[in-house]
């Protein structure tokens, strides 16, 4: 049963009628093009066939009433709010993500009650965009019920800025729009190639050719509103603030670093490689050379490690594993100090998946969840 499946089952069994519909959005891999969407940066993510989805009905109280099934298939109900009273602050833990959509959407002229039902399978706390699916799925859903159907870039574009002012503002993670746009405007069989200074998107075939993209949940939790992302955050601006740029995004390879204060040179260095990186593997996807990937995945993930410092044992772990196994690339996905890395296995490679499981073992660590992404289509209407 897909998670749309589970959730207008789960909705029918709680409410005793059916949902008026039923929205999904996917989580995300991010092949590559890490810390540079706030900085206003390029990336390269695609939405994985893990979706999060939301059986939906309006409420004629103005009250918003949101329900999650977990796999265990307990539900766990949030307190009912008045969308009229949405505020930060007013609500806390995992209730925050679909209020704050509501919040946000408030403004927009969204203001009916709902009732919502979430039930998925993007693995929470993994570095794969588990929050931004919900959200995304949320957004969908409650414009859904007012009639409201994005179409088009331009539209999902919007959204994506909206369900990111959700979080920072209402929820409070400091995060850029990479996740967001990637959920709601992947396409299937492609990653997406987003300027995000410009908005510029293109979809690149992926190519695989007997390649594996493997996911390799390290089961090491993160959460980005309680980790330091927000200080490499903070680092960033000040770091273009005294280079006299808008954004990192600006900054070249030729640009003199000697002035600012030495902890702030990593972290410029890191964006400005980055977006180089970034550009040289959207070009070896352009001609189908997957496996020239990857050795900007491996030199992304030691700049994460070395000088963004987001790294972490057991993500450094799963990479060099995969490596010394025939991983032609590896690096961590997502903000860091934990959650996923990504490795890009070549045809014959068949060890791979049991030398990063021995690894694991070796060190007496959790056994990670391995899993092979596929590039699967973005958010939409389910039923």
């Amino acid at each position: 049963m897909t998670p749309a499946d589970r959730a207008a089952d789960r909705f029918r069994r709680l409410h005793g009628r059916a949902p008026a519909g039923v929205w999904s959005a996917p989580g995300r891999v991010n092949l590559i093009g890490e810390h540079t969407d706030y900085n206003d940066g390029l990336v390269l993510p695609f939405a994985l066939p893990h979706r999060v989805a939301v059986a939906a009905a309006p409420r004629a109280d103005g009250l918003l009433a949101a329900v999650t099934v977990g796999d265990d298939g307990n539900p766990q109900r949030a307190e009912p709010v008045p969308v009229a009273d949405l505020a930060p602050g007013l609500v806390t833990g995992w209730a925050a993500y679909p209020s704050g959509v509501a919040w946000v959407l408030r403004a927009q002229g969204i203001t009916g009650g709902a009732d919502l039902v979430i039930t998925g399978d993007v693995p929470a706390g993994a570095g794969l965009s588990s929050s931004h699916a919900l959200q995304c799925a949320v957004a969908l859903a409650l414009l859904g019920l007012a009639d409201i159907e994005p179409r088009g870039t331009a539209a999902l574009t919007e959204l994506a800025h909206w369900v990111r002012r959700s979080e920072n503002d209402f929820v409070g993670a400091p995060t850029g729009l990479l996740d967001q746009t990637a959920s709601l405007c992947c396409v299937e069989a492609h990653a997406l190639f987003l300027d995000v200074r410009s908005g510029a998107q293109e979809q690149v075939p992926f190519a695989a050719r007997g390649f594996e993209v493997l996911v390799i949940d390290t089961r090491a939790r993160h959460s980005l509103a309680d980790s330091e992302y927000g200080d490499r955050r903070r680092g960033c601006e000040r770091a273009a603030a005294l280079l006299g740029v808008p954004a990192l995004r600006d900054v070249t390879p030729d640009t003199p670093l000697a002035d600012l204060p030495e902890e702030l040179r990593p972290l410029v260095r890191h964006v400005v490689t980055e977006n180089e990186r970034v550009l040289r593997v959207v070009d070896a996807l352009r001609a189908g050379d997957l496996a020239a990937t990857g050795p900007d995945l491996t030199a992304s993930h030691t700049s994460l490690r070395d000088d963004y410092r987001v790294s972490c044992p057991e993500l450094d772990l799963a990479v060099d594993a995969a490596l010394a196994a025939g991983a032609v690339g590896a690096r961590m996905t997502g903000g860091g100090f934990g959650g996923s890395a990504i490795a890009l296995v070549p045809p014959g490679a068949t060890g791979v998946r049991d030398a990063v499981l021995a690894a694991f073992a070796a060190r007496s660590l959790a056994a990670p969840r391995l899993f092979t992404a596929v590039p699967s289509a973005g958010a939409h209407r389910d039923h």
